[in-house]
């Protein structure tokens, strides 16, 4: 990656040297910030130039000489629990870059580094639970797209997109180089971010930057600039300004993956029943300019994709399953379309996503079975001052219809100020049973300082399907969205058409119109970290406005200091169930209008413990009869190698039709051997459908951008009896290796 440091002018290296050591030898004293005015406040730091020979060492010590050269960034404030406060410990962060790489150091200082939490070094870990510092980059300014990059003190990394201020999309990978070090005075991060990886604009040479700490133990989160409370951890609408980056070099643009994977799979029930294979895939990115990148995929290979979540439905609507595989997930955003998702209400019963027009996991899927990917492209990006994200794929056919099917999607977005519009068209049927086309327009409005200091959003669409089973029908949204302090609040309006089939997104309810929305007041000033109180509707009728579903509910919670959070909460529902259905397949629900009333409590543990606790408790009426459901979910880092994440949700439903108890259990595994070698072993089952799922994946990427990716999995049944009957068992060894041009 080229990040040797020449040390040959060793007298002026010494001096340098000495010189950074000093000011590291303990913790710093620093005058006292100016008085500030947070609704205009944003900071302006500096980006350093270097030669590539002087480039530091990514080791996390910050002795390197270059290091001196650069501006340093030591005004950082609280976000929470002391609002507008300077840190109660000191951050310093300093910039430098050469024509290939933006470098990038961190220095958390901290009187009391034993408490410390840094109990992981999982690659992409949800690094929320640590001590952290992290960064955000939007060279092209827009105010609302952005690159996250994040470490703790054990150099665990986590990168990610952000797209419009609200959707983090994690599964976004890219090859950039970072280092940890703990010391007597805290710990110190480098990284090391290639420019290739990032969409710039040779003409805009400062970019928005944001820069934020976690303080877990203290329930503290600093930031450098959108000093607010109520500032969402993704928004950089009001953050500050790198300036000066100008002459870097991204290369060629072309990035070249190339996988082999060796299959071996094994039948129980068809003893002799074998296959071996050998399956080769690649993907290849291009810059077509540097704002426009395309991909083409060939046997794209989803091995190392997680086990999907395993549901139980109580509902008489089919359930929702997210997306898992990277090669989808990493321009999930790019096709977002709509706005903010158009649902509030606490019960999971209630889904944003339905009437979506576009659904990645229908590409690979038909009728709920998989189906292979022969190949596919992507063009994503920017072009003329438009936002341009487009797919096609093509897939085998199916049982239903041999034919192989090309599956297409494009989104195109203007920027318009903070807010943006655009459409979105959609064509092909993942069965191949019917010709089916979507497309839609929308407005996604922002401003970000409607009152001084507060934001207004407000976002709507339009869409409309045309099928030559299903016919044509539409389907619209509007949403008012408020999130702000000590007052917030949301409403939200969707009507979608009985006909209404968009066969590449998700829609599991028609013909209705939904309103829903809330209320909230949370107050800081209690001795609380948040005390909160609010209300919430949500109501689904025909289009005839005959009301079908109904749930209304109050609820207060309060964080404590130490980040724990308690949250207790009323409901009054209602449900017109137009014709039976059967609960889990198991207990019938006949036709009728059903009344109930039920009430919840809700514990989340502070995450600055290693273990950590999230209890939902639900009783006790569930269509006029008894229900009880505990959702629990714990997580225990032991130590940086090891951290075990069981979850169980236990479900009791008695009524007049019969009884029913659920169980389902979770379990995930993580064996951190080093930052860059991990193993994550996934358990489940489930007693309705008594399937059981075993998945262990083991990941080394040995230089960045080559890894080595092995996995077995197993399934089976294990009915009523304690015995366990295997099904399918299979191996996967892969080879990964990017070539950068």
């Amino acid at each position: 990656m080229g990040y040797a440091v020449n040390r040959a002018a060793i007298g002026t290296a010494a001096i340098l040297l000495l010189a950074t050591q000093a000011a590291s030898a303990q913790i710093p004293e620093t005058a006292p910030h100016p008085p500030r005015d947070f609704n205009t406040y944003i900071p302006t730091g500096k980006a350093t130039r270097i030669d590539p020979t002087e480039a530091p060492t990514i080791d996390g010590d910050l002795s390197d000489p270059a290091w001196a050269k650069a501006q340093p960034i030591d005004e950082f404030y609280q976000l929470d629990p002391g609002t507008g406060q300077p840190g109660t410990e000191q951050t310093v962060a300093r910039f430098i870059y050469d024509s290939n790489n933006l470098y990038v150091s961190i220095f958390a200082y901290d009187r009391e580094p034993d408490l410390q939490v840094a109990t992981t070094q999982t690659r992409d870990a949800m690094l929320g639970v640590e001590d952290t510092v992290r960064i955000y980059l939007d060279p092209l300014n827009t105010r609302r797209n952005s690159y996250y990059f994040e470490m703790n003190a054990l150099g665990a990394r986590v990168e990610a997109l952000i797209q419009n201020n609200n959707d983090y999309i994690k599964e976004w990978n890219t090859i950039w180089t970072g280092r940890a070090m703990r010391n007597e005075f805290g710990f110190s991060v480098e990284m090391a971010i290639p420019f290739r990886d990032l969409a710039t604009d040779p003409t805009k040479p400062d970019w928005v930057l944001e820069i934020s700490r976690n303080i877990r133990r203290k329930g503290e989160r600093l930031r450098w600039s959108s000093i607010s409370a109520a500032t969402q951890f993704s928004d950089i609408s009001r953050s500050g300004t790198l300036t000066g980056i100008t002459g870097i070099d991204n290369g060629l643009g072309l990035d070249v993956q190339l996988y082999g994977a060796m299959r071996y799979s094994f039948d129980w029930p068809k003893p002799g029943h074998e296959t071996k294979s050998f399956r080769p895939s690649g993907n290849a990115y291009y810059k077509i300019t540097p704002l426009l990148t395309g991909t083409l995929t060939v046997n794209p290979d989803f091995s190392d994709a997680p086990l999907d979540l395993r549901q139980v439905n109580t509902t008489r609507f089919s359930l929702f399953t997210p997306e898992t595989r990277n090669f989808f997930l990493q321009d999930v955003a790019t096709f977002e379309f709509g706005g903010r998702g158009f649902t509030t209400g606490f019960n999971y019963n209630y889904s944003a996503d339905n009437g979506q027009a576009f659904f990645s996991r229908n590409i690979g899927i038909a009728n709920g079975l998989p189906v292979s990917i022969i190949g596919g492209g992507k063009f994503s990006g920017e072009y003329a001052g438009f936002s341009v994200g487009a797919l096609s794929a093509v897939t085998n056919g199916t049982g239903l219809n041999q034919r192989s099917q090309v599956l297409s999607v494009a989104r195109v977005t203007r920027d318009i100020g903070e807010s943006k519009a655009g459409f979105i068209v959609t064509n092909g049927d993942p069965t191949g049973v019917s010709e089916n086309t979507v497309a839609g327009i929308d407005y996604q409005y922002r401003d970000s300082n409607f009152f001084p200091g507060k934001i207004l959003l407000a976002d709507t669409y339009y869409q409309r399907s045309f099928s030559n089973t299903e016919g044509q029908d539409d389907s619209w949204g509007l949403a008012l969205t408020y999130p702000n302090e000590r007052l917030g609040g949301e409403v939200h309006i969707k009507q979608i058409g009985r006909n209404f089939s968009p066969a590449l997104g998700f829609a599991n309810r028609t013909g209705i119109r939904q309103y829903d929305g809330r209320v909230l007041y949370r107050n800081r000033d209690l001795g609380w970290r948040w005390l909160d109180f609010g209300t919430l509707f949500y109501a689904v009728t025909s289009l005839d406005n005959h009301l079908e579903s109904r749930e209304n509910a109050i609820y207060a919670g309060i964080s404590t200091r130490r980040t724990d959070e308690f949250v207790f909460r009323l409901f009054d529902n209602f449900e017109h169930v137009p014709a039976p259905f059967r609960i889990a397949g198991k207990v019938p629900v006949p036709a009728g209008r059903y009344d109930w009333n039920n009430f919840s409590f809700y514990y989340r543990g502070s995450e600055g413990r290693p273990y950590y606790i999230r209890a939902d408790f639900y009783c006790c009426s569930f269509y006029n009869g008894d229900y009880f459901k505990i959702d629990l979910i714990t997580d225990w880092r032991a130590n940086r190698y090891l951290q075990f994440s069981p979850h169980y949700t236990y479900t009791y439903i008695s009524l007049p039709g019969g009884l029913v108890n659920i169980h389902l259990l979770l379990w995930d595994t993580q064996v951190n051997f080093t930052p860059d070698m991990q193993v994550a072993v996934q358990a489940q089952f489930d007693n309705i459908s008594e399937k059981f799922q075993l998945s262990l994946r083991y990941r080394w990427e040995y230089e960045p951008g080559q890894e080595l990716f092995a996995s077995f999995g197993q399934t089976g049944n294990i009915p009523g009896e304690p015995t366990f009957v295997p099904q399918t068992s299979q191996v996967i060894v892969r080879l990964g290796h990017t070539f950068r041009f």
